[in-house]
């Protein structure tokens, strides 16, 4: 990683831990490896990012179906789904401090990252997380943390089509955790033993699959410039057909540009009809009046890199004062606050009570809303630049006089005063 690399990601791990974005996980207690804790703010990035996604490939579509399956599914899934035999990765232990990595994960092969000793031979070391089910413990009562949320949908393709009767094409989405017990976890929220996904199940006639194919990556690419990631930090990678998951035929990763490598950020794959012959499930295609089994394409997407990567895409410093202002850029959309209250003093009960009649009607109608009246007004700007809150309105002794109030612009700093009764109008026409 490059020094300048190495210190855009301290920066963003800092602001996250400091301003209520991510704390470490178990903290008080030494934490854990490979978990974190969402604060505030980073549940509301997080939930917005959930609910912009449902409302592009859910909720605005004819042809989606919205599921939530358990956690805890019957071993035999995992079994019928190659899970069991074939989720995997390379495990290494070295031979001079005994410390266990991903093989392909080391910046030198057969050499410790730790120590520099020498690695033993890679062994395959299954990432599922198993536990028991009820009282008995034994071979019978095993069952897996799920790790992934496709098959969730795939074992409950016949409920939702008996219940729904939907005509090809049509697909499946879901939102919610999977774990992967990870060798080595690292790059902060990168890679974790907790993840939440965003994903698509699409079933397709074989014969059409390149088309939506394509018309799925264009998708992806749309949804990732509406949520305002760094376009030019995103390639697309053919994955060679070696390096293939056991049920694809055709995958690209969208890969992003982090401080710490080129890594992959979401996932495009063509899985052909293996999971439904896999589970045994099959369609009535009332089309032909024939029995088929579809094939499926999948349009896969992490919460938490989707906001690793919006982190880094927003971060900007404004170096044109005397003193370096860091901001988050994010899109109003996205944003955990859309815009915050102060009055310009705080020991004066006159503007305080009108202050919060204003915070008031912008709560309940935005929703996020922040009330700040903690410092001077040019703490409170430089904090609210820091959290990425697009707008902050202040009250002032002229606002008691013409009922007109001060509202600040994040990017650019340009101040305006617009009316009371203009305040909500002006901030709708800002977000459109």
């Amino acid at each position: 990683m490059e020094e300048k690399d190495e210190k855009l990601m301290e920066k963003i791990i800092s602001l996250c831990k400091r301003r209520g974005f991510v704390y470490p996980g178990s903290e008080i207690y030494g934490g854990l490896a490979g978990t974190w804790d969402y604060g505030p703010l980073g549940v509301a990035l997080k939930n917005n990012i959930k609910t912009l996604w449902w409302k592009k490939f859910v909720d605005s579509r004819i042809d989606m179906y919205g599921v939530d399956a358990a956690i805890l599914m019957n071993s035999a899934v995992w079994k019928a789904s190659g899970h069991v035999d074939t989720f995997t990765d390379p495990l290494v232990e070295c031979t001079k401090c005994k410390k266990r990595f991903r093989e392909d994960t080391l910046k030198e092969k057969g050499i410790c990252d730790d120590c520099g000793g020498k690695t033993g031979e890679a062994r395959q070391f299954n990432m599922m997380f198993a536990t028991q089910i009820g009282a008995v413990e034994d071979s019978s009562a095993t069952v897996y943390l799920r790790p992934e949320t496709a098959q969730g949908m795939f074992v409950n393709f016949k409920n939702v089509v008996d219940s729904f009767h939907p005509k090809l094409p049509f697909g499946l989405a879901q939102i919610g955790k999977a774990f992967r017990n990870e060798i080595t976890p690292r790059d902060f929220i990168f890679r974790v033993r907790e993840i939440e996904q965003m994903e698509i199940e699409y079933f397709i006639r074989e014969d059409g699959w390149e088309k939506y194919f394509e018309y799925w990556k264009n998708e992806m690419l749309a949804w990732m410039e509406s949520m305002g990631l760094d376009m030019n930090k995103i390639h697309e990678l053919e994955v060679k057909t070696e390096d293939l998951a056991h049920y694809s035929k055709r995958t690209i990763d969208f890969e992003f540009d982090f401080p710490f490598g080129l890594k992959e950020l979401y996932g495009l794959a063509y899985r052909t009809d293996f999971d439904l012959k896999s589970h045994n499930l099959i369609y009535q295609d009332e089309e032909t009046n024939t029995k088929i089994i579809p094939h499926v394409i999948e349009p896969s997407f992490g919460v938490d890199r989707t906001f690793l990567a919006l982190m880094l895409s927003s971060y900007k410093e404004d170096i044109s004062g005397e003193e370096v202002r860091p901001y988050l850029s994010f899109n109003p959309s996205v944003s955990p606050v859309i815009c915050a209250v102060s009055p310009l003093l705080k020991n004066k009960p006159e503007l305080r009570d009108y202050a919060h009649i204003i915070y008031r009607n912008l709560k309940d109608e935005f929703g996020r809303v922040m009330w700040d009246d903690n410092g001077n007004i040019g703490k409170r700007y430089r904090r609210q630049d820091e959290i990425g809150t697009p707008w902050c309105i202040v009250i002032d002794f002229d606002t008691l006089e013409d009922n007109s109030v001060t509202i600040r612009d994040r990017d650019t700093g340009k101040q305006e005063r617009v009316k009371k009764e203009d305040i909500i109008e002006y901030i709708k026409d800002k977000m459109n």
